[in-house]
């Protein structure tokens, strides 16, 4: 294969669509990847619009699941070569922690964290026999500052930024880059179809059901002002062709000062700030 080939996992939507197009449109051969391939066609079309299509190949694949992952591993040898992998398959658990389930929990971890470890550890050996590859991981600002209501998303992307960390350092010699990409809110599915409730936060016997309900006024009310996914996928294929890349790239609106103020501000600051705005 002539072309450098990129895989991205959960493309069906949001930033995995978005970053498959403009990864192919960089000139890369992209694995597009997602659990129910019946959702290609929104890539597809795309895709022929852009005049892309023949650079983008949709395989099934779901993080979570062993045999998936290991027929897609088949998949990859056969291709010969990996040179970019962005791991952004993953969803948003909600509710309060004392009504979230530890299966809950886990179904979280099993895809936001656990299925980036069993994608990543299949490339590994490709990319460290080529001596180079990117694996760019797709974070959030909920990985660097915590939120009320969505400790199983928060959680899982604390884990991967740790996870990730250790990473870096571990293959940098090897020269694989691995980078963490840090978005804000952006209008994608992660908070509508990609947002999964405890039922128990959502009922009138619940009592944080009112401050779930507050919560989910305030992410509505601030809807129209979410970013432009494409600015993310743009911002991945500009870090796969790049020479030399930092490790932490955060994106969006109020994200950078977000992190610059947890790390300046007394806790106790921080906290008011948080509950006045999100639960009072």
């Amino acid at each position: 294969m002539d072309k450098q080939l990129a895989v991205v996992t959960g493309a069906s939507s949001g930033f995995g669509l978005l970053t498959s197009l403009e990864l192919a449109r960089k000139g890369f051969y992209v694995i597009a990847t997602m659990r129910d391939i019946k959702k290609q066609f929104m890539l597809i079309n795309e895709a022929e619009r852009y005049g892309i299509r023949d650079y983008i190949e949709v395989f099934p694949l779901d993080v979570t699941l062993k045999d998936s992952i290991d027929q897609w591993r088949d998949f990859i040898i056969a291709k010969g070569r990996i040179d970019v992998l962005v791991n952004n398959a993953g969803f948003a658990g909600a509710g309060f922690a004392e009504e979230i389930s530890v299966e809950e929990y886990r179904q979280q971890f099993e895809t936001n964290f656990f299925g980036v470890i069993g994608v990543t550890q299949v490339v590994l050996p490709l990319m460290r026999q080529q001596g180079r590859g990117k694996i760019i991981n797709m974070s959030s600002i909920s990985g660097r500052v915590g939120f009320p209501g969505l400790s199983p998303y928060v959680s899982s992307k604390y884990a991967l930024e740790g996870w990730s960390e250790s990473l870096r350092l571990e293959l940098k010699p090897y020269g694989i880059d691995v980078v963490l990409i840090e978005p804000g809110s952006y209008q994608t599915n992660i908070w509508t179809s990609g947002k999964k409730i405890t039922e128990k936060s959502l009922t009138k016997e619940s009592p944080y059901n009112k401050v779930m309900t507050k919560l989910e006024q305030h992410i509505e009310s601030g809807s129209t002002t979410f970013g432009d996914p494409a600015d993310v996928a743009k911002l991945a294929a500009s870090i796969a062709i790049k020479d030399k890349t930092s490790f932490r790239y955060p994106i969006g609106k109020g994200v950078k000062s977000s992190i610059l103020l947890k790390t300046i501000l007394p806790w106790a600051w921080l906290e008011k700030f948080i509950l006045n705005k999100l639960m009072k």
